[in-house]
């Protein structure tokens, strides 16, 4: 076949690929928002004339409310004093489960607007939105943010008043991880405090600060940074814990003489995702879902020590079980906050209002769960209209499209009950109501999924065919072999006639969807590749029949069965990785199936084989959270000098038909082995030295890598036992990404090998250099 050929196929790939790539973000990475929505809020007088919100950026739940053994054992200690007393005397406490991706901005966006994630904010790096959205920040009579400049914008920057918000930031090069973060937080606690200072001074500042409906916004970032730097038991991170709460009980001995101890102010303390052991977050591991939530002051309910109930094995040794624990979902806090100001909750909100932690009368409570419904009710109106506009032979949501589940009979019980003061039975109604609301977001959300799965499923299988029937035309058949050519196939005309209807229906299926116009270019791959696959059948039916020889069909049969299954045994160590042990016994047992001969020429290798596969197994059974080990590196590069210096000895013996370089060749090999050692080595102790990495040392890995990479053309007709070898490049390619790494998750990636030698230190070298902005 000629090379043109093949550049069209690389080509055709090529622009397959990133066509389909975006398909992920069409299926998965949708904006789940909406617009449109009538706001809600509860007629009633609010319990806080305003209201403090805390977020330790990083801190995970177990690291706040867990005791802590003095150094001199003589009893235990807690790192948040202030807090616990809280917790223990004062307010209501739990666990603040998060969503993924646990990381800051999507973390904020869920306490603050009420909704998890738009994911299709991971196309700007999850730094801003790409679509506007509510937040209690945008509802509220005024609010002032102090804190960080990766967070504090987007709440800013998406009010619909721009002078509602005011911010100030520190600048990015604060955020340095060579050095102490607990200063990001002591600035924004002074900062706040001379906020509270300069009104004296400023009648218009003094006025706003004691109106109704305000909110004081306090982005403590110190944790992340060095829980990233140095790890979440690291004595930096627990310090800054301590730090935090001394921050927040002065700020709130300040509060309380500014506004006279009127008690008129709520507080909430939580945070945005948590840590995992290796100062990662972003993936849904309990260490980085699990945050603390206490809230205390106006409105507040005291804690509940008649009913201590909520505990588990996770809060047992925190002694705290003498008050009941009240968990609750991230974005139940952004209705809590509205309901206790008595502002708008956010349109976009789909959290539950928590009534434990309400300390009102009953119908209050009632009152602010209904909003609470009508509020997420009123998303999942305009969403139903949405699709129902759109979309061809249109299914609703059924739960809510029945005469006595409808949204309006619904709407009348739950004023009924109300009026009645059946307040607890309104409240079960309004919760329902909720749940139903969320799960026909969820439909509608997912509602072009299965067409758009089955499309991509269609062009992902029609590719692979496509791609192997030109790898079989080309390395498979002697070049002498002939296939059907274009004008040969009596069924040509019948298969371009249905493939051109095909396209048009699809086609037209889409525009009357108004449906985007990357839709157009998905339909168009899966028509091409499966009408090219049926017009050339006979190249692979030609070699299914070559492949069998003398064999059965039902010998083919069941390779292509066993080879599928050892497919989805890979595919299946994405979810459980010790799948890949059970690989590694099942590889260490399969040179002694060979035939005696082979075994008897070769039992030295055979046993070495057994032995590497054997140690190798157990590898894929350790925590994902173990650091890298240099020395650990270095024995096994030893181990593959010993092995090359033994196959340089037994080359003579076991390769038959090696060419007369064989033996400079492994040499060669073996020497580039011993010089990567010698690298990493060498840049692991600059590293810990705190030098930086060694210009040296990256050129010469980059030479390494290029030398390891490059080899000569060496082909050869394919054969049917050639399946194995590729089956064998998966899985250890599979097993050396991510056979001792997180396989769910990017984030068991370390980043201390990084920042700690100064190759990254600063969280964003490029942001402008400033130490202070105020945004409005």
């Amino acid at each position: 076949m000629a090379k043109g050929t093949r550049n069209l196929l690389l080509c055709i790939g090529l622009l397959f690929h990133v066509t389909y790539l975006w398909s992920i973000f069409d299926i998965y990475f949708t904006s789940p928002l909406v617009h449109g929505m009538t706001p809600h809020k509860v007629d009633l007088p609010p319990p806080a004339r305003r209201l403090v919100l805390f977020v330790g950026d990083g801190l995970r739940a177990d690291k706040l409310y867990q005791l802590y053994q003095k150094e001199n054992n003589s009893g235990l200690f807690t790192r948040a004093p202030f807090l616990r007393d809280i917790v223990l005397n004062h307010g209501t406490w739990g666990i603040s489960h998060t969503r993924v991706p646990t990381e800051s901005r999507p973390g904020h966006v869920a306490i603050i607007a009420g909704f998890y994630e738009d994911v299709s904010a991971v196309t700007k790096g999850w730094k801003m939105n790409p679509v506007e959205f509510d937040s209690v920040f945008n509802q509220s009579g005024h609010t002032w943010s102090f804190g960080s400049p990766d967070i504090l914008p987007m709440f800013a920057e998406g009010a619909s008043d721009s002078e509602r918000v005011d911010t100030f930031m520190y600048g990015h090069e604060s955020e340095n991880f060579a050095e102490d973060a607990t200063e990001l937080d002591t600035w924004t606690f002074n900062k706040f405090a001379q906020l509270l200072s300069n009104s004296s001074s400023d009648p218009k500042l003094y006025q706003q600060l004691h109106d109704d409906k305000i909110i004081v916004f306090l982005h403590l970032l110190g944790l992340d940074t060095n829980g990233h730097a140095y790890g979440p038991h690291s004595k930096e991170y627990l310090n800054n814990i301590k730090v935090v709460d001394d921050g927040i009980y002065k700020t709130i001995q300040l509060l309380d003489e500014f506004y006279g101890n009127d008690r008129r102010t709520a507080y909430i303390f939580t945070s945005d995702h948590g840590m995992s052991n290796r100062g990662n977050h972003g993936d849904g591991h309990p260490d980085n879902t699990r945050t603390p939530i206490i809230a205390w002051g106006a409105g507040i309910n005291k804690p509940n020590k008649e009913n201590p109930s909520g505990h588990d094995e996770f809060s047992m040794d925190w002694q705290l079980n003498s008050v009941q624990r009240n968990d609750i979902l991230q974005a139940d806090i952004a209705p809590l906050m509205a309901s206790l100001i008595g502002i708008n909750y956010p349109v976009n909100s789909v959290g539950e209002l928590p009534l434990k932690y309400l300390n009102n009368t009953p119908l209050f409570k009632a009152q602010s769960i209904f909003v609470n419904a009508k509020e997420i009710l009123e998303q999942y109106k305009v969403k139903y209209e949405s699709q129902k506009r759109t979309k061809l032979m249109f299914k609703p949501y059924t739960p809510l499209n029945n005469s006595t589940h409808l949204p309006d009979v619904f709407i009348k019980d739950i004023q009924r009950l109300i009026d009645t003061e059946n307040y607890v039975e309104a409240e079960n109604l309004c919760r329902i109501l909720i749940d139903l609301c969320l799960e026909g977001l969820r439909y509608f959300q997912t509602y072009d999924w299965f067409m758009l799965r089955s499309i991509v499923t269609a062009g992902y299988v029609g590719w692979i065919i496509y791609s192997l029937k030109f790898t079989l035309q080309e390395y498979a058949f002697n070049d002498d072999a002939q296939f059907i050519v274009e004008g040969d196939d009596p069924y040509e005309l019948i298969i371009n006639i249905i493939s051109i209807i095909s396209l048009t229906l699809l086609t037209c299926v889409l525009y009357v969807q108004e449906s985007p116009i990357t839709y157009y270019t998905y339909v168009v791959f899966p028509v091409y590749f499966w009408r090219d696959v049926i017009k050339e059948r006979n190249v692979i039916l030609d070699f299914c029949r070559s492949a069998l020889g003398n064999q059965s069909i039902f010998t083919l049969i069941i390779y292509i069965i066993g080879y599928i299954i050892a497919l989805e045994i890979l595919v299946y160590s994405y979810f459980e990785r010790s799948t890949l042990s059970i690989c590694f016994l099942l590889a260490a047992l399969w040179p002694w199936l060979t035939s005696s001969k082979l075994r008897s020429e070769n039992t030295i290798l055979f046993v070495g084989w057994t032995i590497s596969c054997l140690f190798t197994s157990i590898f894929t059974l350790l925590p994902v959270e173990k650091g890298e080990d240099i020395p650990l590196v270095i024995f096994g590069g030893l181990l593959i000098v010993i092995t090359g210096c033994i196959t340089l000895w037994k080359s003579s013996k076991f390769t038959i038909k090696a060419h007369t370089n064989v033996k400079s060749m492994i040499g060669f090999q073996v020497g580039l082995v011993v010089l990567s050692m010698i690298v990493v080595y060498d840049t692991d102790n600059k590293l810990k030295d705190k030098t930086g990495l060694p210009l040296l040392n990256q050129i010469t890995a980059w030479i390494i890598l290029g030398l390891i990479s490059s080899y000569k053309k060496q082909t050869r007709k394919l054969e049917i036992g050639d399946s194995r070898i590729a089956l064998a490049f998966l899985f250890f390619i599979k097993v050396a990404f991510f056979g001792t790494g997180n396989i769910a998750s990017l984030s068991s990636f370390s980043l201390q090998s990084l920042f700690i030698g100064d190759v990254i230190v600063d969280f964003n070298k490029t942001a402008e250099e400033a130490d202070e902005k105020k945004v409005k």
